[in-house]
């Protein structure tokens, strides 16, 4: 009876497995249509939030007044805006140029393996061939981590801007974890919500194995490998003490390398003590000196539209329906993508 149990259960444990490996495969499909769009074109969305500011107080300032009141003042404001257009067209004939400082507004929301770094790539790209000395940069930032290739290349692009001297704001509103604060810790000055959640500066990596079972009822599992380290953790074959060794070996050396980094970009902080894997709400990180100021993106958007011109910038990537539709499924599976990362030897940050 219960030798029926154990296998009715290992055979469940393998479909379970072969339900893993599809999707697997799904994603791996997913994957290549996004390295597809390094080929395909895209177009720079850029929206003057200035303008749509000044709207919106103007919609809700005359809200209250009667119809005459309203059409006087917009009489007025049209022709402030002649004056205004004529004399910008003979100072631009003069050679003369009054340009207000600007602040370019970028989102990045991370995934798992940080697939949005392609269009931060293009809108920085932009920045940096027009951005005067006087501009800035602030980036939006909301991600839990994820792939360590992916956000050590997400984290590279925003260096970039600081090598070419603009200064880089970074606005936590929700969490900016792990691969997300490596990204974070770039920037000249970091600013987060009270309760956003900041930190995690580690390594995971989350593996089962099932080999004992398998062996249990004569289930043979070959594991092939050139190299002595090609494989040191696998999901059907044994682990050896050797190879486990080897694989904490790996953590520990990424791990110090994320510490490294964050050094290298904040090295007022005190790295034994927060890069021990753990977060922090907000103010806490404020005290440890994770963060620099307790605000939000929307506080500094208006306080910077007072006496700068507030552009928000955005690369889209023109999409296939074949691509949309592998986005809907992406989203769906990567909750499941994310736990089976974990409980196989992928390393995330």
């Amino acid at each position: 009876m219960w030798s029926e149990i154990l296998i009715g259960y290992g055979i469940f444990i393998l479909e379970i497995l072969t339900v893993l490996l599809v999707i697997f495969a799904i994603v791996a499909s997913v994957i290549a249509l996004k390295q597809k769009r390094h080929h395909q074109s895209g177009q720079l969305v850029i929206a003057n939030l200035s303008t749509e500011f000044e709207e919106k107080n103007k919609k809700l300032s005359n809200f209250y007044l009667n119809s005459a009141t309203q059409k006087e003042i917009e009489k007025d404001r049209k022709k402030e805006q002649k004056i205004k257009i004529k004399q910008e067209k003979e100072d631009h004939k003069q050679g003369l140029e009054h340009r207000k400082p600007h602040l370019y507004v970028l989102t990045f929301k991370g995934d798992l393996l940080a697939t949005q770094t392609e269009s931060l790539r293009e809108e920085i790209n932009a920045i940096i061939s027009v951005a005067k000395p006087e501009d800035e940069v602030l980036l939006r930032l909301e991600s839990p981590g994820g792939s360590v290739p992916g956000y050590g290349l997400a984290a590279s692009q925003l260096a970039r801007l600081k090598q070419h001297n603009i200064k880089l704001t970074v606005a936590v509103d929700k969490v900016a974890a792990s691969g997300g604060y490596m990204m974070a810790c770039v920037a000249d000055k970091i600013v987060s919500a009270p309760f956003a959640i900041l930190g995690s500066i580690g390594v995971v990596a989350q593996m089962p194995n099932i080999h004992r079972l398998l062996k249990k009822h004569d289930v043979d599992v070959d594991v092939m490998t050139a190299g002595e380290y090609k494989r040191t953790m696998t999901l059907l074959g044994e682990n050896t003490e050797k190879g486990k060794q080897k694989f904490q070996q790996e953590l520990e050396e990424i791990h110090t390398l994320f510490k490294t980094f964050v050094l290298e970009n904040r090295p007022h902080l005190d790295i034994d003590k927060i890069a021990t894997g753990e977060y922090w709400l907000g103010k806490q990180a404020l005290d440890l000196k994770l963060v620099d100021d307790i605000t939000t993106s929307d506080d500094l958007i208006l306080e910077s539209i007072q006496n700068k011109t507030v552009l928000s910038v955005e690369y889209q990537i023109k999409k296939t329906l074949s691509q949309k539709l592998a986005k809907q499924l992406e989203q769906s599976v990567d909750n499941i993508l994310l736990r089976w990362l974990k409980r196989n030897n992928r390393m995330l940050l």
